[in-house]
């Protein structure tokens, strides 16, 4: 079956890049939801927790109990706010105050000008005076930046918008130990990270800082490889064609094989055509099939991507979606 490698050394790489930023490994938050970008959830939590990381972020309190014991602090960002001694649940609406269970700890988002989750900044002392009346242990107040990865003073725009909601916060609440967060990777590039609690990372811990050249990034370097393996070889006669509807017709003879990587495993099927080049310059012949690919080459093992971005730009999409895709069932190797 195709396989994943976890490049290590690459990964604390990165991770060193923002602690040095940021001034302090204990204000990075790993982002570990959806698998970890793909790249595999407690693998990555394992790694993060011997890297020094003491806190993450997950998407489901289900992710939030497979990887509690590598971290002190978890912030779960889509799920019902419940009791948990590890676990700080996000609210995103006045609904998810009312629904939340008593005594949870909970961290309040508030929309800043995304406009996609969190309750509007009007809303803000009618949530608080919620959360009071709900006995509910608010521990944090954040937002999220929508073009903190674009050219343009957008990002600006909303930070000041949350310079007031943290005016807000502190006049109306009497704990002062609250941990105010809007970063994100793209805005822990283009700003100083000492000026919020913590980061929330995820895209530059993997490896990427979709930035346009203008701006100044930190060296990072992919984590992730996907490879296939070789199933079977065959010769072609030139004219013969392959794989479903015969779109690919061999111009000469040649011999081609097939590896165990598909659509079934989360690679795209629009991935054939136009053809895409792997890593080692082998385009994909003919359509992707369920579980399979068709390479010229012999090769045992085969690279099909070592960098998402580049893959990505093939594609006509981005990084994100390249390794979140990819199945969960695929073996992640962790290499040295």
């Amino acid at each position: 079956m195709a396989f994943i490698r976890i490049n290590k050394q690459n990964f604390f790489h990165n991770l060193n890049q923002f602690s040095l930023k940021s001034g302090s490994k204990d204000q990075i938050a790993i982002v570990l939801k959806d698998n970890a970008y793909g790249h595999g959830l407690e693998e990555m939590a394992q790694l993060s927790s011997v890297f020094g990381l003491t806190q993450a972020v997950v998407r489901t309190y289900q992710e939030a109990k497979i990887i509690q014991p590598y971290f002190k602090q978890i912030l779960v960002l889509g799920d019902r706010a419940r009791v948990d001694e590890y676990c700080s649940f996000a609210l995103n609406s006045l609904e998810d105050i009312a629904q939340a269970e008593i005594g949870s700890m909970v961290e309040l988002k508030v929309d800043t000008g995304m406009h996609r989750n969190g309750i509007a900044m009007e809303e803000l002392a009618e949530a608080l005076d919620l959360i009071e009346q709900k006995a509910l242990r608010l521990v944090g107040v954040m937002s999220h930046n929508r073009s903190a990865d674009e050219l343009s003073s957008e990002l600006f725009w909303q930070q000041k918008n949350f310079e007031e909601v943290k005016k807000t916060v502190d006049l109306m609440v009497s704990n002062k130990n609250i941990r105010y967060h809007s970063y994100n990777s793209a805005t822990s590039l283009r700003l100083a990270c000492s000026q919020q609690d913590i980061i929330r990372l995820g895209i530059g811990a993997y490896g990427y800082a979709e930035l346009p050249p203008i701006y100044e990034t930190l060296d990072l370097k992919p984590v992730l490889s996907l490879w296939a393996k070789r199933v079977a070889t065959r010769q072609l006669k030139k004219g013969q064609r392959v794989g479903y509807g015969g779109v690919f017709e061999a111009p000469r003879d040649m011999m081609v094989s097939t590896y165990d990587l598909g659509y079934g495993d989360g690679w795209m099927r629009s991935s054939g055509l136009p053809p895409f080049i792997t890593a080692e310059g082998l385009p994909i012949l003919g359509r992707v099939s369920m579980d399979y690919i068709i390479l010229e080459s012999s090769q045992e093992e085969v690279c099909i991507f070592d960098d998402a971005l580049t893959a990505g730009r093939q594609l006509g999409t981005i990084s994100y979606e390249i390794m979140t895709q990819l199945e969960a069932n695929i073996e992640r190797w962790i290499i040295e």
